[in-house]
């Protein structure tokens, strides 16, 4: 086996190994498009957010 790195993407320190799939109502995918607009973030990182701050919301 040769000593060589392998080329590509190193791995990630945290990855996200969670699928997680929801449906909302027009009006909550509205509200989370907005906010994600304003903020300059991906759905995906909108909910993350949300998601910390019920966490510090204890």
């Amino acid at each position: 086996m040769s000593d060589k790195k392998k080329m590509g993407r190193p791995p990630s320190e945290n990855p996200k190994c969670v699928k997680l799939t929801v449906r909302v109502h027009a009006n909550e995918a509205r509200i989370l498009d907005e906010y994600c607009l304003r903020k300059g973030l991906t759905r995906a990182e909108g909910v993350r957010e949300a998601i910390t701050d019920l966490e510090q919301k204890k």
